[in-house]
């Protein structure tokens, strides 16, 4: 019954094959035309998975409690010293919060007011007092410089190191590196190189490192989820406003972009970088085994139309029943031509083989129905079996990919018995002058006949072999690990991966209050693999009381001495010039008394070289000695103004980012280097929930995100072993047959999961998608082998179907090649998987199968059952 529904659409559509053709071309063009107006694509990754997660829903309360954390792009300014690198990213910032069309926040989290005053009350005791003490002994030039910042008050400051090494042998040891600071920068600039002085490196001394290298500015966008790179208009306003920065062009500042903004866009331009190309490499290539497989035009562009129309019809399904691609559904047509080409092929092929023996193209079309129109049917349904498994999971990305690669499958084996027969009747392809089959592969089949026994044997060693190695395949869950490292964003984010404002492996928790807070903060800091918290509590400094008086009395030594004195003078050149002659008749006699290397003795080189300097060259000294003087002045001013804190002392900007409205505070937990593997990450994660169940963040997410994807492949492949052994039983109606087409899919299975140890490639969170697939894929050719050996079959290697398999894996393999190829490490690992795949499922079906079917009929290759076909034309 079910073959003579086939064989009678086959009839149909060679009768009235012109009808069929105009109107499957009508359609291919309706399609293209509904879906341009109704399929819209989304980069939104949160849409990737169900909102009925509860990692998801805990991610998104998260995000309403603390909106200023999401869309971020993060500029990460560092300069030649810290004042270019404050001063570009202030100005960065000022000119970002003008940009009201990109950007809807901008913020400096390690630059405020708050920090500016109270910034010493986060020193250890030591380093405070170590700096107090510092500046004390530097009062007396730091005098001469609040009285006239100017070079000119630098040489009388210098006239003074002088006379105490003249008058008094003052030992100079502690001054050491700001005279080398001097000498460095008077020598560049009277070079003609001339480059500002760090005030803030002289003043501070070694504890001015302690903020680290590197500025942030965080500015949250406005992303078109529409295109490709959502945040990709934003981030190319900010790379403008970038490379208009004064310390930007003078080369003295760099400004890289990172954050979950620019990674994400980042990760889909290296999957489109180069797809293009692939495609049309691919297409091209496909053409060519095409063509070695039919041997003419006339059925390669019969096949390649009934591609396109099915590809068409699953992309206007698409439209209608889901009608937004994501990241993952979007790759539907690679799938969809890397395996609906097989059944064209199988059709196309066998075509030729009863074109041959019959010598009547209507009635090859006819006789290849009622062979093949059912191993298709078998086939599609399985393939499609193995992409609607992943319907039901909560991984909703690949759900949608299922059901339209999945529906898919249906449509290309009704258009390959509905369209590919009118196709090929109306281009008419040339008959056959000899057998279809590979000659040289008929030779090869006594062989694998007479060794079927060593050939099981060893396939059953590789079998166990793989079981044995199975526990040793690894799971990378890491997704910074599928992306590509030579971004900008991610070299960035792999130069700052300790850092708080960066680190992508955080944990954040919310608790009842500041002093719940308090309380597991404590306990979670004892944790081995945390390497610290931060709360608002944080920013509330220990010690206060002692080392207010620290402050408070250095604050009563130097407040008058840092008094601001009004304007100075202004400077001219000839003053410049003075200043460094008195200042020289001070140092020179020093000189006598120190080494002939000591810097000061550089100093006095310089001096003498100022006083012929050019008035052009004299003021450029002048302005790189002190350009940053003033600012740094105030600074230390307003630090030696520190108040206690409290947290209602914070200010609420601030604190919004540590405390909600209803007083619940935010902990982020910050792991040490160790959790940065995903083994160490998921012992992280592991410990700190032990502690804080309710934890979420990025870590914990990314667990979340590992088991829910795990759970939903490990759910799909089981659905779909069971799918496709209810198709093969109804359908092949004997167990014997279904054992036969499951064991090589089992076997081609293990042999992928032992090449994937040895080599390694981990699976990953890209990968993975592959595995399912494979068992849908694979099975396609098990059954093409298994029903002709019930046919009559018994020389599987020479027969067309051999050809048919081979150029059909060689365009399926040229398909997933092109993934391969992607220069984005995810989609590239999928590719390379699903190769491998395709390679051991192609050695399973042309080695292990002759070989275990020649075992159930005996040594002897009998006639096929096609020799009647020959026998009635």
């Amino acid at each position: 019954m079910l073959i003579r529904c086939l064989v009678g659409l086959v009839d149909v559509s060679r009768r009235f094959a012109a009808l069929f053709l105009l109107g499957g071309i009508l359609l291919a063009a309706f399609s293209a035309w509904y879906a341009s107006g109704h399929l819209g694509v989304t980069t939104n990754t949160d849409e990737m998975f169900s909102a009925n997660l509860p990692w998801r829903k805990q991610g998104a309360e998260m995000a309403k409690d603390f909106p200023q954390f999401h869309d971020l792009l993060v500029a990460v300014v560092n300069a030649r010293i810290p004042e270019e690198a404050d001063a570009t990213a202030a100005e960065l910032a000022r000119r970002l919060e003008e940009d009201k069309t990109h950007f809807t926040m901008v913020q400096r989290p390690d630059d405020n007011a708050f920090f500016r005053q109270e910034g010493l009350l986060f020193l250890s005791k030591k380093d405070l007092s170590d700096l107090m003490d510092q500046t004390i002994d530097a009062q007396p030039f730091l005098g001469q410089l609040v009285a006239d910042p100017s070079a000119r008050g630098l040489f009388s400051a210098l006239s003074l190191l002088g006379m105490g090494v003249t008058q008094t042998n003052a030992d100079l040891t502690p001054y050491m590196t700001p005279i080398e600071g001097f000498h460095k920068a008077m020598a560049a600039a009277l070079d003609g190189h001339p480059q500002p002085l760090s005030w803030q490196t002289l003043l501070g001394g070694g504890v001015s490192k302690l903020a680290g290298p590197y500025k942030f500015v965080l500015a949250q966008v406005k992303q078109n989820f529409g295109s490709l790179q959502p945040g990709g208009e934003a981030t190319q306003a900010m790379r403008a406003i970038i490379a208009d920065l004064p310390y930007v062009k003078a080369g003295d500042a760099r400004v890289r972009i990172t954050g979950q903004v620019a990674l994400a866009d980042e990760e889909f331009a290296s999957v489109a970088q180069g797809a293009v190309e692939g495609m049309i490499g691919s297409l091209v290539l496909i053409t060519i085994w095409l063509f070695l497989a039919v041997h003419s035009w006339r059925l390669i562009v019969p096949i390649l139309m009934t591609l396109i129309l099915g590809l068409m019809l699953t992309v206007l399904f698409a439209a209608v029943f889901v009608g937004t691609l994501n990241l993952v559904s979007v790759g539907f047509g690679v799938l969809f031509v890397g395996i609906a080409v097989d059944f064209a092929i199988q059709f196309s092929v066998r075509y030729r083989e009863y074109r041959y023996l019959t010598g009547d193209p209507g009635r090859a079309i006819t006789e290849t129905a009622r062979r093949v129109g059912v191993q298709i049917l078998i086939a599609s349904l399985a393939t499609a079996a193995g992409f609607l498994a992943f319907v039901p999971t909560a991984f909703q990305g690949v759900a949608e990919l299922g059901l339209i690669a999945g529906a898919g499958m249906l449509i290309a084996f009704l258009c390959t018995l509905a369209f590919l027969p009118a196709a090929i009747t109306v281009f008419r392809p040339p008959g056959e002058m000899a057998e279809v089959g590979f000659a040289w592969a008929a030779r090869l089949d006594p062989p694998v006949i007479h060794n079927r026994g060593r050939i099981l044997v060893g396939f059953g060693v590789l079998a166990v072999l793989a079981v044995a190695v199975s526990p040793m395949l690894k799971f990378d869950s890491d997704p910074l690990d599928t992306k590509n490292p030579n971004t900008e964003a991610m070299r960035t984010l792999r130069d700052l991966i300790n850092n708080p404002v960066t680190n992508p492996y955080t944990i954040d928790i919310l608790t009842p209050n500041l002093k719940a807070a308090a309380a597991l903060s404590e306990k979670l800091d004892k944790l081995p693999l945390v390497d610290g918290t931060i709360s608002l509590n944080s920013f509330i400094p220990a010690d206060q009381q002692q080392k207010l008086a620290i402050i408070a009395d250095a604050d009563n030594i130097l407040a008058p001495t840092l008094a601001p004195h009004g304007s100075a003078a202004p400077i001219t050149p000839d003053q410049v010039r003075l200043a460094a002659k008195t200042a020289l008749s001070q140092i020179e006699p020093a000189t006598q008394k120190l080494p002939q290397d000591h810097p000061l003795a550089a100093i006095a080189g310089d001096l003498k070289r100022v006083e012929t300097a050019s008035d052009a060259t004299v003021m450029a000294l002048n302005d790189a000695l002190t350009h940053f003087l003033p600012t740094e002045l105030d600074q230390l001013r307003t630090a030696l103004s520190a108040k206690p804190i409290t947290a209602a002392d914070i200010p609420a900007d601030f604190a919004r980012d540590w405390l909600l409205p209803d007083g619940r505070a935010r902990i982020q937990v910050n792991p040490k280097p160790a959790a940065q593997s995903p083994a160490g990450l998921h012992q992280f994660v592991e410990q700190v929930t032990a502690v804080a169940p309710d934890a979420g963040g990025a870590a914990v997410t990314i667990e979340a995100t590992s088991d829910t994807i795990v759970g939903a492949f490990r759910s799909a492949a089981t659905y779909a072993v069971i799918a496709i052994a209810v198709i093969l039983a109804v359908l092949l109606r004997k167990p014997l047959d279904v054992g036969l087409v499951m064991a090589p899919l089992l076997m081609s299975a293990l042999l992928t999961l032992l090449v994937a140890v040895l080599l390694p490639l981990p699976l990953n969170f890209a990968n993975i998608i592959a595995l399912p697939l494979l068992l849908g894929v694979g099975v396609s050719f098990n059954i093409y082998f298994v029903m002709n050996w019930r046919a009559g079959e018994r020389r599987p290697l020479g027969s067309p179907t051999a050809r048919a398999i081979l150029f059909s894996a060689l365009t399926t393999g040229t398909a997933f090649g092109s993934l391969a190829l992607s220069a984005h490490p995810g989609t590239a690992s999928m590719g390379e998987l699903l190769l491998i795949s395709l390679a051991c499922k192609l050695l399973a079906s042309l080695v292990f199968i002759p070989a275990l079917l020649s075992r159930l009929t005996g040594p002897e290759v009998r006639a096929t059952g096609d020799q009647g076909v020959r026998g009635r034309a």
